[in-house]
């Protein structure tokens, strides 16, 4: 098991976002996380990768808390890819080498610049190599981000809204290079994009405060569409179509006193 959550909280100012969140992830899974806005789906991927602390519970990456890893330790662990990626006055090869930092012991190597040329080649982003990043698109900053994810060699790849800057063309693409990766690389994504992910994902975790888990038999295109309406109020609307029960009337249900 490379990731397990036990029992996490966590609050903004006393204001709760995350209830109860138990999870685990195994080699090879591809889990998309969906839910609407403002129901943690980010604060989530922070805490996993230890950039928030939770006020109760555990993240286990690799059989160890995450709260007793050094930051060092936890690059060699599991990459996050943030959902806006600033631009700086740097080339895009020299981006994606500051990936290789957690393997870097006495000066940059031959091996990590092949690496460096490998990812840029695999992301279709070699031509881009002496661009300054500031230059750059939202899609090819993107693809720059995970180019220098790859090149960190991680045991788990955490993806926030990784296309939110990509075309359609790109999507699709993007999510079939996931794909890909996720042959060695198991990976946690937050996407809006429902119909591509459906075509790629293995599992999907909704968040919406709590966590409810399915898997990839459990998936329908109904059950995705019923995230667009959801808010952050509501029970997780997944769960309820897969149980068959028309999404209103179990909101109305869970409303009335026991």
């Amino acid at each position: 098991m490379i990731l397990r959550i036990e029992d996490l909280t966590f609050s903004y100012n006393s204001h709760p976002v995350l209830e109860d969140i138990s999870f685990s992830m195994s080699p090879g899974e591809l889990v998309a996380v969906l839910g609407p806005n403002g129901a943690g789906k980010t604060t989530l991927l922070k805490c996993i990768n230890a950039i928030h602390r939770p006020k109760n519970g555990t993240v286990y990456i690799d059989g160890r808390d995450v709260s007793g890893l050094s930051l060092p330790t936890i690059a060699w662990k599991m990459v996050y890819v943030a959902q806006r990626i600033e631009p700086s006055r740097v080339t895009a090869f020299d981006a994606v080498l500051m990936g290789r930092r957690p393997h870097v012991r006495w000066g940059v190597s031959r091996h990590d610049l092949e690496k460096v040329d490998a990812a840029l080649r695999q992301l279709a982003i070699k031509d881009l190599s002496m661009r300054y990043i500031d230059q750059m698109s939202g899609g090819e900053l993107q693809k720059v981000a995970i180019a220098r994810a790859l090149v960190q060699e991680p045991k788990l790849m955490l993806l926030d809204e990784p296309t939110a800057s990509i075309d359609t063309k790109g999507q699709v693409d993007f999510y079939a290079l996931l794909k890909e990766l996720n042959r060695e690389i198991p990976i946690l994504v937050v996407s809006h994009d429902l119909l591509v992910v459906s075509r790629y994902i293995k599992s999907v975790a909704c968040v919406n405060r709590r966590l409810h888990y399915h898997d990839q038999a459990e998936i329908t295109g109904e059950m995705l569409e019923t995230m667009y309406p959801c808010t952050a109020e509501e029970v997780c609307p997944v769960e309820l179509v897969a149980h068959g029960l028309p999404h209103r009337v179990l909101i109305d249900h869970e409303k009335q006193p026991r």
